[in-house]
């Protein structure tokens, strides 16, 4: 019987989606010193992937390390998460631009459905599911656009801006959100490519608006 073994860029991939999700969702808090062996010990895994995935966390803005000193997860800065949310909002207008013409009738189902779930866990208070479907439903056009780049680009600013988001997500953006959603589901559906840029135009720019509001 052969064995098959686990390629070492896998676990590299799960050290980092894994700890890109504590640092988002705050099990891992801003400010809080990581240590890769530790680190390794709750995931599970060497010490070698989670020292891969934490050079990567550095260069998306997560982490902050000093040599010889330590790795520690950045601070929440709204300034910072201000110029990423524009980053992103540039790359979705992209996408949506060039995705909506060759849009399916499938792509609009799974939007639909995801807006549902969006809705859903918005009334009932759930802010993780609740972005989890946000990024489900914006995934079908950036996927649809077929642009490496673009996606590149999404998943690697993406995380800093939903910290931020996560921490003052609020029911009326999230209602709000759920209407724009539906006008940006049903320009795709009609291939209107001039209404569904503009809709992600105006589903961003209410997103940086709240983000950048003055913390009481």
């Amino acid at each position: 019987m052969s064995v098959v073994t686990t390629p070492r860029v896998l676990l590299r991939d799960q050290a980092l989606v894994r700890l890109r999700e504590a640092i988002v969702t705050g099990e891992l808090p801003p400010g809080g010193v990581v240590k890769d062996a530790e680190l390794a010990g709750r995931l599970g895994l060497s010490v070698a992937p989670v020292r891969t995935a934490l050079a990567r966390l550095a260069d998306e803005g997560l982490v902050e390390s000093k040599p010889q000193s330590h790795t520690r997860v950045t601070a929440v800065v709204p300034a910072v998460v201000h110029d990423a949310a524009v980053v992103v909002r540039a790359m979705h207008e992209l996408a949506v631009a060039t995705a909506v013409p060759a849009v399916t009738a499938d792509d609009v189902a799974a939007m639909r459905a995801a807006n549902q779930r969006f809705a859903d866990a918005v009334r009932a208070g759930d802010v993780d599911a609740a972005l989890d479907a946000d990024d489900e439903l914006h995934d079908v056009l950036v996927d649809r656009c077929g642009n490496g780049a673009v996606r590149a680009t999404v998943d690697r600013f993406t995380p800093v801006v939903r910290r931020l988001e996560r921490l003052r997500f609020a029911a009326a953006h999230g209602s709000d959100s759920v209407d724009l959603h539906d006008q940006l589901i049903t320009a795709c559906e009609h291939h209107d490519v001039e209404a569904a840029v503009g809709t992600t135009t105006a589903i961003w720019t209410a997103l940086l608006s709240e983000l950048t509001e003055e913390t009481p």
